[in-house]
């Protein structure tokens, strides 16, 4: 052999002084598993500096140019019967100890603490790990025969050891990559970074070696009456973990789930309060900052299921539809793998767990009945969300502004906390904003980003003062209808006429007598651009009206519901029977609104208790109501020239009052004949006619 040059890391590599456990290590795989075909190359060491560590340095001289590889060998040979003629050294104190600790908490075996302990130290030092590497390629078969001649132990207990049912597996300690031939290193996956880190440089609580990826949970901010809204869920949740938290059942598991900041990590929270046990968290992030994927939080909660058999503490495992999700873009047989997985851990789990996901729609069912509790967090009832944005700014905003945020039903407890976070912050001269402002302006910004609707000006219940049931022309007595509803509170009305005629009004009016909350929908509110969204916005809107308490209008239901016999598409027809199958199911006051009756699905029309028909307003009707407008916009009382004229307009509604009411902000109106001009004008647009009124022709 020619000699090369000698690498830098030969000279200065002995520096460090080479353990004797890994200089052992080292010798067994270059001579009896023949890693020196490797390391003895045509042009001499490939790896100088573990040809030096392990007493092969005067073949580096560069005064050498001819080397002997069979003396070389030769040489080998007699460093490795040497080294096997000593007493067998021993591991690093402080990893010994740090094994014993684990072998204690998770009943590992000897063969288990051995093989954990290599794993450690091919990690740690680089010179082992390049000398396991000559191998080349493994596969796991291989792995395993290489391991028991290295650690001396019988390689049916290091297949025993290593297996996918195995302690060292099951605990996450450490998974052996199974997935075909690889260097020796990368056969082996330990827990974290940090874990091979801690465990081999100093003595360390077991917890401690779980830092990077399980973190003890902040306290509570919210209490347990916060979740008043879902009280029967609450009670059954707190009785069950009662009861069988202290007799240390098995495969305890609860799955909350529901729309981000709902409130669920902070109900795991108050749960592990009222229980009197110490909450952890599987982390997101390492020490780092940088994210853990989802089998590696698997496997640091297997870890702690391990860590924590013996202690009172609760598990929380947060963003759960990273792993529970049966729609992942590996491969079939992995996703099956992972799903038995999961299955099995969710039956003999010995620390009690709660899964928290925003969804659980792709969550396969065999999944989800393995759950001892499957809870559905919503966003809080109006009451009870006007309550707990009072708890979180009563002193920064007054009642009204409080009431006038807890009208959004998609406000959320999290959305409320930030936007009070960066109002404490952000609140000063420089933005001459006050703290309602800015807490109005980043809940807005929150809700358009996720979809909603922002906070409106106006709440959806809100009427002019001049607004007045007997103003509308409907054949029905609207008062007597509204006084009958305040006893049986529940009806399904159908409101149809021209636009403009009051319909929505009178459902806004009809609400605030009942003293309900209003929900109003329009079609374009409801339809989904995807199969199935239709109707489950649908039943949606229906469950949001049951959980509020609401009154629900739909607004133009004339497109939600079309005859069936005359529509094409088998969604359409979809969509017809879950509107009326949900109908049939409600027991509040349900509206619905449209300009055109006869397009309507006659199976939809009977299930209506009543149709009524919202006219143009009569003579009568139109007089008064310019009187009001005159009076509200400050304007003289009408002359009776005006009122003449106002008469004689035939298609008038109350919803071109309020058009030209509108306009009167920024085009004043200077006198009640201008306002009644304006209402020709509507008029006209329209295609209306003038009415005879006595002796005027």
């Amino acid at each position: 052999m020619t000699r090369h040059k000698l690498s830098a890391a030969a000279s200065t590599s002995q520096e460090r002084p080479l353990p004797a456990i890994v200089k052992r290590w080292i010798l067994r795989i270059m001579v009896p598993l023949k890693g020196y075909r490797q390391l003895l190359t045509f042009h001499g060491f490939s790896d100088d500096a573990l040809a030096e560590a392990i007493g092969l340095g005067e073949w580096l001289d560069p005064a050498i140019m001819d080397l002997d590889a069979e003396k070389i060998l030769s040489e080998l040979k007699a460093l490795a019967h040497s080294e096997e003629k000593g007493k067998a050294p021993a591991l690093p104190s402080s990893l010994q100890r740090n094994i014993n600790k684990l072998a204690t908490l998770a009943g590992l075996s000897r063969t288990d603490c051995s093989i954990l302990a290599f794993a450690v130290m091919i990690e740690n030092h680089e010179l082992l790990e390049s000398a396991a590497d000559l191998l080349e390629r493994v596969s796991t078969s291989e792995l395993c025969r290489i391991l028991s001649h290295l650690l001396e132990i019988p390689e049916s207990e290091i297949r025993h050891s290593l297996q996918p049912q195995g302690l060292l597996a099951r605990s996450g300690l450490l998974t052996v990559d199974r997935s075909g031939a690889a260097p020796f290193s990368r056969k082996f996956d330990l827990l974290s970074q940090s874990f091979a880190d801690t465990i081999f440089s100093a003595d360390a609580e077991p917890l401690y070696l779980l830092r990077d990826v399980l973190v003890p949970a902040s306290p509570a901010k919210l209490q347990w009456q916060d979740y008043a809204h879902v009280v029967d869920l609450m009670s059954i949740l707190q009785s069950y973990m009662a009861n069988a938290v202290p007799r240390k059942l098995q495969g305890v598991n609860i799955l909350i789930h529901g729309l981000p900041g709902t409130g669920k990590s902070q109900l795991a929270r108050v749960l592990a309060q009222h229980l009197n046990r110490d909450l952890f968290e599987v982390a997101f992030a390492d020490e780092s900052g940088d994210p853990i994927n989802g089998d590696r939080r698997l496997r640091a909660y297997r870890a702690a299921q391990c860590f924590f058999a013996n202690r009172d503490v609760l598990l929380v495992f947060d963003e759960a539809e990273d792993v529970l999700d049966g729609s992942s873009l590996f491969s079939e047989k992995r996703t099956q793998s992972s799903k038995a997985w999961i299955n099995r851990t969710l039956e003999d789990n010995p620390v009690p767990a709660i899964w928290l996901s925003n969804a659980v729609d792709c969550v396969d069912d065999a999944v989800i009945r393995r759950f001892d509790m499957v809870i559905e967090l919503p966003i809080p009832s109006r009451n009870y969300r006007n309550r707990i944005v009072k708890t979180m700014c009563g002193e920064i905003l007054s009642e009204n502004e409080i009431a006038q945020l807890s009208l959004c039903s998609d406000l959320s407890p999290a959305i409320v906390e930030n936007a009070i976070s960066v109002a404490s912050i952000a609140c000063n001269n420089e933005t001459g904003l006050n703290s309602a402002q800015i807490i109005r302006s980043v809940l807005n910004g929150t809700l358009t980003a996720q979809g909603h609707r922002p906070i409106a000006d106006e709440p959806p219940s809100y009427l002019p003062d001049v607004y007045d049931p007997t103003l509308i022309n409907c054949e029905t007595d609207l008062l007597a209808l509204c006084r009958n509803l305040k006893i049986c509170k529940s009806a399904r009305l159908c409101l149809a006429g021209s636009p403009g005629t009051g319909k929505t009004a009178y459902a806004k009016w009809l609400a605030r007598e009942l003293d309900q909350p209003i929900i109003v929908k329009k079609a374009s509110d409801l339809l989904g651009m995807f199969v199935g969204q239709t109707e489950q916005n649908i039943a949606a809107a229906f469950s949001e009206a049951k959980k509020e308490g609401a009154v629900l209008v739909i607004d133009e239901v004339d497109s939600m519901l079309q005859d069936r016999r005359s529509v094409t598409a088998s969604w359409e027809v979809s969509m017809v029977n879950e509107l009326l199958t949900q109908l049939e199911s409600f027991d509040g006051v349900f509206i619905a609104s449209t300009n055109l009756m006869g397009h309507l699905d006659q199976a939809a029309l009977r299930r209506f208790d009543l149709k009524l028909h919202f006219d143009f307003l009569t003579p009568e009707q139109s007089e008064k109501l310019l009187e009001r407008y005159c009076h509200a916009l400050k304007l003289a009382n009408p002359t009776p020239a005006s009122l003449i004229s106002v008469r004689t307009i035939a298609n008038l509604t109350p919803g071109d009052f309020m058009t030209v009411a509108r306009r009167h902000r920024f085009l004043p109106i200077k006198s009640p004949m201008a306002f009644v001009d304006a209402l020709h004008a509507e008029s006209g647009i329209k295609g209306g006619v003038s009415r005879s009124i006595g002796f005027i022709h």
